[in-house]
């Protein structure tokens, strides 16, 4: 059987274990030939492979990034796109799929399905948004890279009593900024989920100083948008495939902070370093955990369903719940903790 794998959307640690899992059940014990796609659906459109095995992914567990590259590339944005993805797959005899990926990566899997195309999918993002797995790889060690640059945001925001503003990842959901904010011991939390009232946020701070705490740490996530006629934002500029380029909220929040309260106020935003580098040893693990469930998948027939995590196991689910809503902060997490430290 000859067993095709991308990785698609933004690169996220832990994707090399992922396929490094696939390669050493898929190779060793069922002898399966495996073969890359470059740079995600860009590479099935256009054909462009490279050949795969347990050699390839030699010394690849502790690295970040994907060997195969990867691209934010949607056959169903391009004219005659999955036309093209599909003759690729007939004429190199792709007999199965696996997609790796988050909600437009695995929208274009399912979609593949329904025409067909025998995939299966693996839930793949930083953000931690995608529905019917409790946790994606990459999280963990987002959250991790987060809380540490927050760790190190206390000591000059202390130093010189200035509120610092720190801006994470999240387009849609707040995962990131909640779990590192906490973790960090954050002042507040501002996340897409919840539209803030820059009233109350500075209202908030001012309350906190009058505590004598002269030191404030506010993390946003770069999705988070004010209540309707708060304050102004500049609006993204979207990319070539249609997305809305965020990341600045941040600077717009120093902004009205320090004219607003007078306080000095700073911004840091950590793009895309939370993306980049090692990954944790628990996204090592699930990402692991995830390859060979894939190909297990693979080898049972089991296509159109994406591999998950749920109560601690891997499951399969298929994937059009995976992508169908994008999974929320849960409010009572937010607001138990909101209530209970924010702004103390």
């Amino acid at each position: 059987m000859r067993v095709g794998m991308l990785t698609g959307g933004g690169d996220c640690p832990g994707l090399n274990a992922v396929m490094r899992a696939v390669a050493r059940k898929g190779e060793r014990e069922y002898g399966y030939e495996l073969i890359g796609f470059v740079d995600g659906w860009r590479g099935v459109m256009e054909g462009d492979t490279v050949a795969l095995s347990v050699e390839t992914f030699r010394g690849s567990l502790p690295r970040g990034g994907t060997l195969i590259g990867t691209s934010r590339t949607n056959p169903y944005k391009e004219d005659g796109g999955p036309e093209k993805a599909m003759a690729t797959l007939e004429r190199l005899g792709i007999d199965a799929l696996i997609a790796i990926g988050g909600d437009d990566t695995l929208g274009v899997a399912s979609k593949l399905f329904d025409q067909g195309v025998h995939t299966v999918g693996v839930p793949k993002t930083i953000d931690n948004d995608l529905s019917a797995t409790e946790l994606t790889f990459g999280f963990d060690t987002a959250v991790q890279i987060a809380t540490d640059a927050i760790d190190r945001l206390h000591t000059t925001s202390e130093s010189h009593h200035r509120v610092m503003v720190c801006e994470v990842m999240g387009r849609h959901a707040g995962h990131i900024a909640v779990w590192s904010g906490i973790a960090g011991g954050a002042s507040m939390i501002l996340i897409p989920e919840e539209p803030f009232d820059i009233d109350a946020v500075c209202d908030a701070l001012v309350r906190r100083h009058a505590k004598g705490n002269f030191a404030s740490i506010v993390v946003v996530a770069e999705g988070a948008v004010p209540k309707e006629g708060t304050m102004t934002v500049q609006s993204g500029e979207t990319d070539q495939f249609g997305h809305v380029r965020l990341g600045g909220i941040a600077n717009a929040l120093v902004s009205e902070i320090e004219a607003r309260t007078g306080y000095e106020s700073r911004a840091t935003i950590l793009g895309h370093i939370q993306r980049g580098g090692t990954p944790t040893a628990f996204d090592r693990v699930l990402a692991t955990r995830f390859g060979i469930g894939a190909i297990e998948a693979v080898h049972d027939g089991d296509f159109g369903t994406m591999v998950a995590l749920q109560a601690g196991q891997i499951v399969r689910v298929p994937i059009r719940e995976g992508v169908g809503e994008p999974k929320l902060v849960d409010p009572a997490l937010y607001h138990d903790v909101a209530a209970t430290f924010f702004a103390g």
